[in-house]
């Protein structure tokens, strides 16, 4: 559904309220000792009439399906179920604002947006399927039936406790008079690639001007050369992969067979 807000980095009308922002780092370095990283996102509101605001900063990394299956009871026993794979899911997502994101706009608002970890489009297609209805509709249903949210609230809940996922409800703090600034915590496990920092800022509850930024996460060192023999030569690094198991393998059972 379109929205009702400025393309992003365009110049404004004269007078209408507009807001940059900038990152203190634009790039990311993934190397054996990464421990994690904390960027600071500060940017300024104009606005000649000084009207109440609120800024919104959304950043989303890379897509990456997820695979989960639930334990379920069998004859005594506890398997694990069909995997269902959610698609959609940023790999990483923070959510930060000056105010909790109920109190500055409406629930369609903030689902049209995606503005928290409650109105991220994370579906499953491969559950749906198309039902007439009443001989004259077509409905797009889940197989998993009401226990749709409840999976995609595990989805959440396993992103969130890996650091991944986080919404910040005072995460973005005014320390001047139309200037703010917000921190944005990558953990050990952030995924590589680009990284879509979105700065929405809203008055009376409307979006009224947005900025885009982008950050990039890259490996480097050891780790970016075997992330690239990977990616681009599965199939001999596949090989050498199995050729160091096996020598490991057979040095280990010569250690074994010495002692």
């Amino acid at each position: 559904m379109p929205l009702d807000l400025p393309a992003p980095n365009v110049i404004p009308p004269a007078g209408a309220p507009a807001v940059s922002a900038a990152l203190t780092d634009t790039t990311v370095k993934v190397s054996s000792d990464f421990r994690g990283a904390r960027i600071v996102l500060y940017g300024a509101v104009f606005d000649t009439k000084a009207r109440p605001a609120d800024v919104v900063v959304l950043v989303r990394g890379p897509e990456q399906p997820v695979r989960i299956a639930r334990k379920q009871q069998v004859m005594g026993l506890w398997l694990n179920s069909r995997p269902v794979v959610f698609q959609g899911a940023p790999g990483f997502y923070r959510a930060a604002s000056n105010r909790p994101l109920e109190e500055i706009a409406t629930f369609s608002t903030l689902r049209r947006l995606g503005a928290g970890v409650d109105h991220l489009a994370i579906n499953a297609p491969a559950e749906q399927r198309i039902e007439t209805r009443y001989g004259v509709r077509d409905v797009v249903v889940s197989r998993l039936g009401p226990d749709y949210y409840d999976w995609r609230r595990a989805v959440v809940r396993l992103k969130e406790k890996s650091g991944l996922y986080h919404e910040d409800g005072r995460g973005v703090r005014f320390v001047d008079r139309g200037l703010f600034r917000a921190e944005i915590a990558l953990p050990t496990g952030a995924p590589t690639g680009v990284y879509q920092a979105d700065i929405l800022l809203f008055q009376d509850g409307k979006p009224v001007s947005r900025r885009t930024r982008t950050l990039t996460v890259e490996k480097v060192g050891i780790e970016r050369a075997l992330y690239v023999w990977a990616h681009k030569r599965p199939w001999s690094y596949g090989l050498a992969a199995m050729a160091f198991a096996l020598a490991a393998g057979w040095a280990a059972s010569a250690a074994f067979r010495r002692d």
